[in-house]
């Protein structure tokens, strides 16, 4: 285990180049199981989540190439010949279900162990797996396994969601683009990690309409190929962090390799802070030198909506803003254990059920605190940067899920964190 010391009372502020999106970038890897010829993927970000997506595909067959340090990967799904992903390997992220649908949907049959990840409330597979059963699968669960079967092929078919899903879209779209017929997909997600999933298929050869729309309607094909070169969309998450950045110090920061239509929500609730906003081509510069931030209520929701990645860090600009805000998480039940490491800061945060109460405080001062998940963990962070006195952030392997190489980041923006054992005091 490792932690973070961090010296308080620094400001960000400079330019910072944002990575390839880990939200589009592991769904397109686990969906590169339905090509049967060479794939080279550029954008790729540096992140432990992406390695581990990397040794499942290496499990099941994939010839892998990586060369994480300049963000490509290349790989040869036509040389898979093994269908299940085990235990060891499922337990270390939920992202290893997008395994399910791509395997069954080429060969016939797949077999993932109930995955791990992130602990920020129930994630259940339950909507995967419906789809794949409106496509014909047949599934059970067996010793803590999904198995589903698909000899005949999977058919095309009619699928509603009651819930928005990202993930259950994913699945589908997988699932749907190898099935005999035509699939119809509603109520389906239009998250630009979606949208990238099934603009990577669509150059696969797969035919997939309505993308970015509410309705994705997909016509089977018998076979999907490769695509020479294929480029990660910009992570917009960690663009709206380091934007926050900019606003909890009150600074400015430019974020550059990102597409600002990605980040509307995000934008549009900086500049309702007080933050001036400037777009120039693939840039997005947070201004709010010498102000102090304006409280502002969040209410996460699917995209076009403000996204659940980024309650944590609307919670801290909110902690440190002038006035009183309110916070409501809509997407997952227990996304607020940031909360009470914010309280041991200072916070003056009152949490009921799914939403919290914020009166904001002049400044926080450092303390040890526990990273419990990836958003939590950067929120801490970045707190730890503009706090008064010393910060020790606990448990910070979530934040290199998310987050390339942060010491190095969080260094182009003028602050410093150094990485050392938890055993070290």
């Amino acid at each position: 285990m490792e932690r973070f010391l961090i010296t308080g009372g620094q400001n960000f502020s400079g330019t910072i180049k944002i990575g390839g999106a880990k939200n589009a970038a592991l769904p397109i890897f686990f969906a590169a199981i339905l090509g049967t010829k060479n794939i080279t993927f550029k954008n790729v970000p540096n992140l432990t989540d992406i390695k581990y997506t990397c040794n499942i595909l290496q499990n099941l067959g994939v010839e892998v190439a990586a060369d994480l340090a300049n963000n490509t990967v290349s790989l040869k799904p036509q040389s898979i010949v093994s269908y299940e992903v085990p235990y060891d390997l499922a337990s270390k992220m939920r992202a290893s279900i997008w395994a399910l649908a791509p395997l069954v949907a080429r060969f016939g049959y797949a077999q993932v162990s109930l995955p791990g990840g992130c602990a920020i409330g129930s994630r259940p597979i339950d909507m995967h797996i419906e789809a794949l059963k409106k496509l014909g699968a047949t599934i059970e669960l067996n010793e803590g396994n999904v198995i589903a079967k698909a000899p005949n092929c999977l058919t095309g078919a009619n699928i509603f969601f009651d819930k928005i899903s990202v993930g259950a879209t994913v699945s589908a779209v997988c699932a749907a683009s190898l099935a005999k017929g035509v699939t119809r997909i509603e109520n389906a997600a239009m998250e630009p990690e979606v949208v990238d999933v099934c603009n990577f298929l669509n150059a696969l050869g797969a035919n997939i309409s309505g993308i970015g729309t509410r309705v994705l309607t997909i016509t089977g094909v018998e076979e999907l190929h490769g695509c020479d070169e294929y480029s990660i969309i910009p992570d917009r998450i960690e663009c709206g962090t380091y934007l926050i950045s900019a606003a909890i110090s009150r600074n400015k920061v430019t974020c550059t390799n990102v597409n600002p239509e990605h980040l509307e929500a995000t934008l549009a609730k900086l500049e309702e802070a007080g933050a001036i906003i400037t777009i120039n081509g693939n840039e997005v510069t947070c201004d709010m030198q010498g102000k102090r931030a304006k409280a502002v209520n969040i209410t996460t929701a699917p995209y076009p909506g403000v996204a659940t990645d980024m309650q944590a860090q609307f919670t801290l600009l909110n902690t440190l803003a002038q006035g009183n805000s309110v916070v409501t998480e809509t997407i997952f039940e227990n996304r607020f254990m940031h909360v009470p490491e914010l309280q041991r800061m200072g916070a003056k945060i009152t949490q009921k059920g799914n939403t919290i109460y914020i009166e904001g405080v002049e400044s926080l001062s450092g303390a040890r605190v526990k990273a419990t998940d990836l958003r939590a963990s950067i929120s801490l962070v970045l707190a730890g940067c503009v706090s008064q006195g010393t910060t020790y952030v606990d448990e910070i392997y979530h934040i290199d899920r998310g987050y390339e190489t942060i010491e190095k980041q969080i260094a182009r923006l003028g602050c410093k964190i150094e990485r050392q054992p938890m055993s070290e005091e």
